[in-house]
């Protein structure tokens, strides 16, 4: 057997490849698609309409600066991320992996090479403070990028009362300071509020900082906007010319690139695991339960399972767009294709990750039979894009379907399903994990119940020894947080 040292190791230099190769994807299909979609000569001047706009949930980055732009944000940022993970002492691991997938996810759909970094730099100032390691616990620098719409609106509209003028640069210096204080307060709040989450879900939500920063973001928002009086924040819907007339073209270009970086990952895996798939058999039988994939099968069996697992998130994304009517293939829906990617290393795998999207499904049929009945029309559709993207985070309620089974994970995704268009309004749309924070609510709603209605498994549960230590590996342990 290899040693664990070496293994580690090993995953290490996977793990930056995999930030690496995925980071020079999106760089490569940046240009391409600027000759695709005829942006050649307007590929940076929309990266630059991408980073001075306003960006609350759901702004669209295809339509803001266009898909070449969209693409080169998500691979500055993802290099930018990959930089801090070759340069730091120490090892990459399964959760930093999980932060990259996070930061790149977002990069279409609210996160850009501007708004990151003050979020993204501050909890270096609590880690430096406490003497923490800074590599063991660069997940959370990554993780609080899901403030980065707070940013954006201090530096251009809050709390000014004109109206936000789009492509215009308006700082105001009161805006600057206050993104400055609020960035310092993330630093040192992030950090302590993620153990007190995972303590809530008990280890099955895998999206733990979702319902942490959506906690947060509400106390937030409410203070900042409804105590104070100020205009509700408002997702820029505009902007790119050809994406009006080009747009629907998007999805051929978007579904070949991604596609091909998923087979790719199968082929990597599959060669760098010895020219076999053995372990992958494995990993699927495994629940996902408080569980590195990574230590326990190797990240070439872990790159198998992002590709797979990618490849049939696709396929889903394309059949729901297909047959039914809603969003179609934006910015934010290849963004949660890659969200859907995040915790492939430490506890998502098809067989655990499927029953989730069927609770989905299952509320939709419940909707239209109801509808039918009454005679009214259903007013939304499995496509409709706060139900594409909570789809996708919802997966993290992975563990629910691993330890209590499908119907326990048709159940998670049902109730997921049913609060996804209302959790955003809580936080203004101003925390972008808020799918992560949609499942840990439904985490709490069902967890008791199935511990109280499914004893055997709570049986189990309870007599199995659960290493909270050990557990709480999104906030690391020992000289970590």
């Amino acid at each position: 057997m290899e040693p664990k040292s070496s293994r580690t190791a090993n995953n290490s230099r996977i793990i930056n490849g995999i930030a690496l190769g995925f980071s020079l994807a999106f760089l490569a299909a940046s240009a391409a698609a600027a000759v695709y979609t005829g942006e050649l000569g307007s590929v940076f001047h929309g990266w630059y309409m991408i980073m001075i706009s306003p960006c609350p949930l759901v702004t669209d980055y295809f339509a803001v600066g266009g898909l070449a732009s969209a693409l080169l944000n998500a691979g500055a940022c993802g290099l930018a991320c990959f930089a801090f993970m070759l340069l730091l002492k120490g090892e990459s691991r399964a959760n930093t992996l999980a932060g990259y997938f996070l930061v790149v996810a977002h990069c279409f759909y609210g996160l850009n090479f501007l708004n990151m970094w003050p979020c993204f730099l501050a909890p270096f100032l609590y880690l430096d403070d406490k003497g923490l390691n800074f590599k063991k616990n660069l997940h959370i620098c990554m993780f609080s990028t899901s403030f980065a719409p707070f940013i954006s609106e201090f530096l251009f509209r809050y709390p000014s009362d004109t109206e936000y003028v789009f492509g215009q640069l308006q700082i105001s210096p009161y805006g600057a300071v206050l993104a400055l204080f609020f960035s310092i307060l993330l630093g040192y709040t992030v950090p302590i509020i993620l153990p007190g989450a995972q303590a809530w879900h008990k280890g099955y939500n895998l999206y733990n900082g979702g319902l942490a920063f959506g906690l947060f973001g509400f106390f937030l928002y409410n203070l900042l906007y409804e105590t104070f009086g100020v205009p509700a924040a408002e997702s820029i819907t505009r902007g790119n010319p050809i994406y009006e007339s080009f747009g629907r073209n998007y999805i051929h270009f978007s579904t070949v690139c991604l596609l091909s970086v998923f087979l790719i990952c199968i082929l990597a895996g599959w060669i760098l695991n010895g020219r076999t798939f053995r372990g992958y058999g494995a990993l699927l039988k495994d629940t996902g339960y408080a569980s590195d994939f990574a230590e326990k099968y190797g990240m070439p069996v872990c790159l198998i399972n992002i590709g797979c697992n990618g490849t049939l998130f696709l396929l889903y994304i394309k059949i729901i767009t297909y047959i039914t009517e809603g969003a179609g293939f934006t910015g934010p829906t290849l963004g949660v294709i890659l969200a859907a990617l995040t915790f492939n290393a430490m506890g998502q795998h098809p067989r655990n990750v499927w029953p989730i999207i069927l609770g989905y499904q299952l509320l939709y049929l419940v909707t239209l039979l109801s509808c039918t009945i009454h005679g009214r029309e259903v007013a939304w559709s499995i496509s409709t894009q706060a139900y594409i993207n909570g789809a996708a985070f919802a997966t993290g309620l992975c563990p629910v379907a691993g330890r209590y089974g499908v119907r326990a994970g048709m159940a998670a995704g049902f109730i997921c399903a049913a609060m996804c268009t209302a959790t955003g309004g809580l936080h203004g749309g101003l925390v972008l994990y808020n799918g992560g924070f949609t499942a840990g609510i439904a985490a709490l709603i069902l967890l008791p119940m199935l511990e109280h209605y499914m004893p055997a498994v709570r049986k189990e549960i309870k007599d199995q020894h659960i290493d909270w230590h050990a557990m709480i590996t999104l906030v690391g342990n020992e000289d970590e947080l």
